[in-house]
C-alpha cells in the first residue's frame, strides 16, 4: 500500500452532494447541443427557483457576487453613494459594494443570530442622514442559513427610503416568518457556489418581482449588447450569465434541496446532542432554528467557563483531519477595508474570537459523521 493509498480522507465542511440524477441532466444537457451560456436549462432553472423563493422573476448569473453587484447597480450604488452592509459577512458581500464605486458603511451584528442589529442599523442611517449622505442601499445578509429580521429591518429601510438587496446566498431553502428566504428586499441574490447547500459548480441569481429590473440585469449580464445585426455596446456590460449546463446542474440540485436540507438539520441536532451537557459551549443559532437551512452549524465557546477555546477544540479536530473553520473575519478587521466607517459594538468581533463552523454537508457519510461526533465526544470528556 502507497502512502497515498493509505492516507486518510480529510472530512470537509460542506463538499458538494451530488449523484446520478445530476450526472444525468449535465448530459442531456450537454447531448442537446446547448453548451455556451443560455438556453433551455437556463430557462427552466430561473423559473423553478422563481417559484421556490415567491418571485416574479430570477435571472440566472455566474455567481452570487455578480447578483449583488449588478442588484447594487441597479439600486443606484456609485461613486459619492454609500451603502450600508453587516459586518459579520463574507468579503463577497462588502467586494461588491466596491465594485460599483460606492462606500460601505459596516453595521454590528445581533450575538444571538450573527445578523444584522436593527437598533445599530437605525442608528447608522440617522447618522448618514444627517450627514445628507446618499444610502443607495441597505444589504442584510442571512447569516449560515438564519434569515435575517426582515420584519424589524424593512420598515425601518422603508422609513429612510432605502432600498433593500437581501444576500440570500447561504439561506435558499430557510424561511422566516413563512416567507421563502429570496422573497424579501427590492431584489435578493442567491448563490450556487460548490459549498453551498446546493450546488451548479459555480453560479448565482438575482431575484426580484420588477419585471423592469429583471430585463435590465439580464441585459448588464450579457455585456450589455444592442439589439443590432453587429455588437452595438452604448455601455459597459459583464459576462456574468450562467451557462445552460451548469443549470442542468442546478435543476437536479433544486429536486434534491429538501432532503438536503434535512441532513444537515439532522446533523445539527447531532452536534446539539454532543454539546449538550457542556458548560460554556452554544451551538450557534440553534434557539429559532426551525426554518433554517443549517447550511452551516457552528459552536461558540466561552473559554472561561469551558476551561478551553475555539481554537483548541480547531487544532484537535484538525488532528484527526476534520476540517474546521472561525465564524467569519469581521469586514472592520479586514485590511482591505481598514478605512471603511463602522458603527460596532463588538458582537462580531466576539463571533469571530469564539466561534467555530463544523462539518455540514449533505453529502458526509455515516463513517464521516461517527467520525466527527467520537472526535467530539473525546475531546470533551478529556477536557
Amino acid at each position: 500500500m502507497t502512502a497515498h493509498q493509505g492516507a486518510r480522507e480529510r472530512i470537509l465542511l460542506s463538499p458538494p452532494d451530488v449523484g446520478r440524477r445530476e450526472e444525468d441532466m449535465v448530459v442531456e444537457a450537454v447531448r442537446s447541443g446547448w453548451i455556451a451560456p443560455l438556453g433551455p436549462m437556463v430557462d427552466a432553472f430561473e423559473q423553478a427557483m422563481a417559484e421556490r423563493c415567491g418571485r416574479r422573476h430570477a435571472v440566472a448569473l455566474s455567481s452570487g457576487t455578480a447578483a449583488l453587484h449588478l442588484a447594487l447597480l441597479q439600486a443606484g450604488a456609485g461613486p459619492g453613494t454609500v451603502v450600508v452592509v453587516p459586518t459579520m459577512t463574507f468579503a463577497a458581500t462588502a467586494n461588491a459594494v466596491a465594485y460599483t464605486g460606492a462606500e460601505p458603511f459596516f453595521v454590528d451584528c445581533e450575538e444571538a443570530t450573527g445578523n444584522l442589529d436593527p437598533e445599530l442599523l437605525e442608528q447608522a442611517l440617522k447618522q448618514l442622514d444627517a450627514e445628507g449622505a446618499t444610502v443607495a442601499a441597505v444589504i442584510p445578509v442571512d447569516l449560515l442559513g438564519r434569515c435575517a429580521d426582515y420584519g424589524r429591518l424593512l420598515p425601518i429601510c422603508e422609513r429612510f427610503g432605502v432600498a433593500v438587496v437581501s444576500d440570500a446566498a447561504e439561506s435558499l431553502g430557510s424561511t422566516c416568518a413563512g416567507r421563502p428566504a429570496g422573497s424579501f428586499g427590492a431584489m435578493a441574490a442567491l448563490s450556487f457556489n460548490g459549498n453551498k447547500v446546493m450546488t451548479t459548480s459555480g453560479g448565482g441569481m438575482l431575484l426580484t418581482d420588477d419585471a423592469a429590473t429583471a430585463e435590465r440585469v439580464r441585459y448588464l449580464s450579457t455585456q450589455a449588447r444592442q439589439p443590432a445585426v453587429h455588437y452595438e455596446h452604448t455601455e459597459i456590460g459583464y459576462n456574468y450569465r450562467l451557462s445552460n449546463v451548469l443549470a442542468a446542474l442546478g435543476l437536479a440540485q433544486l429536486e434534491r434541496l429538501d432532503e438536503m436540507i434535512g441532513r444537515r438539520r439532522a446533523l445539527r441536532a447531532a452536534y446539539a446532542d454532543v454539546f449538550g451537557g457542556t458548560s460554556g459551549v452554544r451551538v450557534f443559532q440553534r434557539p429559532g432554528d426551525e426554518g433554517d437551512n443549517c447550511w452551516l452549524t457552528a459552536v461558540v465557546v466561552d473559554p472561561t467557563e469551558a476551561g478551553w477555546d475555539a481554537d483548541d477544540l480547531r487544532a484537535a479536530l484538525d488532528r484527526a483531519d476534520i476540517e474546521s473553520r472561525p465564524l467569519w473575519k469581521p469586514m472592520h478587521q479586514q485590511p482591505v477595508f481598514a478605512r471603511a466607517r463602522s458603527l460596532v459594538l463588538g458582537a462580531a468581533d466576539h463571533l469571530f474570537a469564539n466561534g467555530l463552523t463544523l462539518p455540514s454537508g449533505s453529502a458526509l457519510t455515516a463513517d464521516q459523521v461517527n467520525t466527527v461526533l467520537a472526535t467530539l465526544s473525546a475531546f470533551i470528556e478529556a477536557r
